[in-house]
């Protein structure tokens, strides 16, 4: 009886990678700008971390197809 071969040397095929959020990269936070003062709002040269509010921090895109609440 002859052996078989097998397919031991082949790599297993990766998942296709989700898109990226556009607006945060995928990296799910986004950098603001601190303001100063209540009426005229002085920028500083501080930043926040904040969380973005596209993908609300998963880092993917959402799905364009998905329907609306």
């Amino acid at each position: 009886m002859a052996a078989r071969k097998t397919a031991a040397g082949r790599p297993a095929a990766k998942p296709a990678a989700a898109p990226k959020c556009p607006d945060c990269d995928g990296k799910g936070e986004t950098t603001e700008t601190v303001r100063v003062g209540a009426r005229k709002g002085r920028e500083t040269d501080d930043r926040q971390a904040a969380l973005c509010l596209t993908c609300f921090g998963t880092g993917h895109a959402p799905d364009p197809t998905a329907p609306e609440e």
